[in-house]
């Protein structure tokens, strides 16, 4: 992988010690930990639900949802921890329980202790996601860190579209726990990789000590700075949807249209055209602008789930309808999720870290409630994935009008 067309090394903050493609790939991997541990459950999830004696099938989802409790909860805790405490220490720890946590998934014997494991196992990667952008940001700044984190998404993108099949391949040669030996083993890796080559990037001169009335005012200031705080509770809805589809989508794809060992390749083929869009986003965004491109998608997201809806209480339940409509729904949410996030980081300069760690642990946190709480009235048809698409979408457009103050498009022709 080259560092730039000419070959030169992009200029650094801090030295991360290693050379430039490791270090994108290491980042990438960190990153990749989260949609691993997710998407991979997916087709195991009926084999945990028979081993488990997990009676009520919308149980299952459960198993998703204890994950992303734990992921998104923790961010909001990491970013101060990290800023006080330094990078290194902290993600080792993170991936030491990340990999303790799998093993204690691995020995389960009863639902319950699994959900444990599975928050646990959500907490430990939570200190990877926001001590990967926090190293990122320690030694690359503007135009740099956006061509870091490019190249990082390229590769972290490839992860939601292979998981399933890795985790169905394994499915086919052993049962369920093996899944969480494939993820004992990612952690490990991760573990001694980072130990062995990762230097500490944040200088004793810049951390920053634990301070909570300190702490306490940027946590507000997230939540009071009226575009902040509606951008993320736009993200919170759309994410929403997101988690819906993914706790659902087992339950459609097998129980609805049959699809068997061949449930991975179409995952994969919707997550492709999130993909794409993610790609196409990063080109066309300077160029048109953030807020057309995402309010653009966030109306045809709306409309989307208005007529998966309807087909699906119309009592019309085509595979090859439900196919496309949902990637028309991913592609939608590539032109929307990085830039609901970029325009509520926007006026939040000062506290980048901390304002990070607030709309992580509100949007996957709140998103995993909004998806749950669609997904456990899942009744053998689409008919909720699709009100969650459209309740949700709606919910979205309220909170970009309450954060635009009843403009959209080209607010103030800002961006």
């Amino acid at each position: 992988m080259s560092t730039s067309s000419s070959g030169a090394r992009p200029e650094t903050l801090s030295n991360p010690g290693i050379p430039f493609a490791e270090f994108v790939v290491m980042i990438a991997a960190l990153m990749a930990l989260n949609a691993l541990a997710l998407d991979v459950m997916l087709p195991a999830l009926p084999d945990i639900g028979a081993s488990l004696n997990i009676l009520e099938e919308n149980d299952r989802q459960q198993v998703l949802i204890a994950y992303l409790i734990g992921f998104g909860g923790a961010q909001i805790f990491f970013g101060p921890v990290t800023d006080a405490y330094g990078r290194r220490s902290v993600l080792l720890g993170g991936l030491f329980l990340y990999a303790g946590a799998s093993v204690f998934s691995l020995f389960s014997e009863t639902l319950d202790q699994l959900l444990l494991a599975r928050v646990l196992q959500g907490v430990g990667c939570a200190a990877t996601r926001v001590i990967a952008i926090s190293v990122v940001r320690d030694c690359y700044s503007g135009r740099q860190m956006g061509r870091v984190m490019s190249l990082v998404m390229m590769i972290f993108m490839a992860v939601p579209i292979i998981a399933p099949s890795i985790g169905q391949a394994i499915l086919l040669v052993a049962d369920w726990r093996w899944i969480f030996t494939m993820l004992l083993f990612s952690g490990v890796v991760m573990l001694f990789w980072c130990a062995i080559r990762l230097r500490e990037t944040l200088a004793p001169e810049d951390r920053r000590p634990m301070n909570v009335p300190a702490i306490a005012s940027a946590y507000w200031t997230t939540v009071r700075l009226r575009e902040s705080f509606g951008y993320t509770l736009a993200t919170t809805f759309v994410f929403g949807g997101l988690f819906a589809f993914i706790t659902m989508s087992q339950q459609i794809f097998v129980g609805i249209y049959g699809l068997g060992v061949w449930f991975p390749a179409v995952f994969a083929a919707i997550a492709i055209a999130m993909s794409v869009s993610s790609y196409l986003n990063a080109r066309l965004v300077e160029r048109i602008g953030m807020r057309r491109l995402s309010h653009g998608a966030i109306l045809i997201f709306t409309a989307l789930g208005v007529i998966l809806y309807a087909l699906a209480s119309a009592g019309i339940e085509h595979f090859w309808t439900f196919t496309l409509i949902s990637g028309l729904l991913m592609a939608c949410f590539g032109f929307i999720g990085a830039n609901f996030n970029a325009m509520a980081m926007e006026p939040l300069g000062e506290i980048a870290g901390t304002a990070s760690s607030v709309i992580g642990f509100i949007t996957t946190l709140g998103g995993a409630i909004l998806g749950y709480m669609m997904g456990q009235l899942f009744n053998g048809t689409t008919q909720y994935l699709g009100l969650a698409f459209a309740l949700y979408g709606l919910g979205a457009l309220a909170s970009i009008i309450y954060a635009e103050r009843g403009r959209m498009f080209n607010a103030q022709n800002r961006t």
